[in-house]
């Protein structure tokens, strides 16, 4: 009588090591905000770029050696630089546009500045011929302030001068808000045409020589 085959025990299926159970689990310090990253965050807000821009530099080193988390608030603060630069070069561009645009710094005859255009000239010298145009916003020593219409054909010089003189007078007062008589600023004034053309043949000006002025005098009452 042959004997039965002793009961086999079923093989016990091998396990992993210990350690690999932990795969695809974040460590500690994988699961900590970079501070960098969210340094880079804050001093993006209010524009401070190149430290923000050195900040995030450094967050992303750190974060693709440790495994931390930040990756998106250090791509976020370059991002917001990005756009702080955009800005600023557009708001520049549009301020050089704007002194193009109003011929600011450019030199012209004296007789080709425009009504509520500033200058800068020596106003105390014998004979103005040359300007340059100023921003009224900063310091300049004179503005052009109204051109006036006053027939001068065939008057004296004389006559032409007491002419110009009342006409710009009067243009000054409405336009300082004080009488030339009282005021403290001077009054100049040039001649584009003898015959009173519509569109004013007396230009009229106004500074203060040896003196610098800022904003225009518009009202100012001085």
């Amino acid at each position: 009588m042959t004997q039965p085959p002793p009961p086999t025990q079923p093989a016990r299926p091998s396990l992993p090591p210990a350690e690999s159970w932990l795969e695809g689990v974040p460590t500690p310090a994988q699961q900590r905000q970079d501070r960098y990253a969210l340094a880079a965050l804050i001093t993006s807000l209010p524009g401070l770029v190149p430290v923000a821009v050195v900040l995030a530099g450094i967050a992303l080193r750190r974060i693709k050696r440790t495994g931390s988390r930040g990756k998106r608030l250090a791509y976020g603060a370059l991002a917001i630089s990005v756009c702080w630069v955009i800005a600023v070069a557009v708001a520049v561009g549009l301020g050089l546009y704007g002194d193009w645009r109003n011929g600011i710094g450019r030199t012209v005859g004296i007789g080709e500045v425009r009504v509520q255009q500033c200058f800068d000239a020596d106003l105390e010298a014998d004979s103005l011929r040359i300007v340059r145009i100023a921003d009224c916003d900063r310091l300049h020593t004179g503005e052009a302030y109204a051109r006036v219409r006053a027939n001068l054909t065939g008057l004296s010089p004389e006559d032409t001068g007491t002419m110009a003189t009342q006409q710009c007078a009067t243009a000054f007062g409405s336009f300082v808000g004080k009488p030339y008589e009282q005021s403290e600023l001077d009054m100049y004034y040039v001649v584009l045409d003898d015959r009173a053309v519509a569109s004013g043949n007396v230009l009229c000006l106004l500074g203060m020589p040896g003196t610098h002025l800022t904003g225009s005098m518009r009202g100012s009452q001085r």
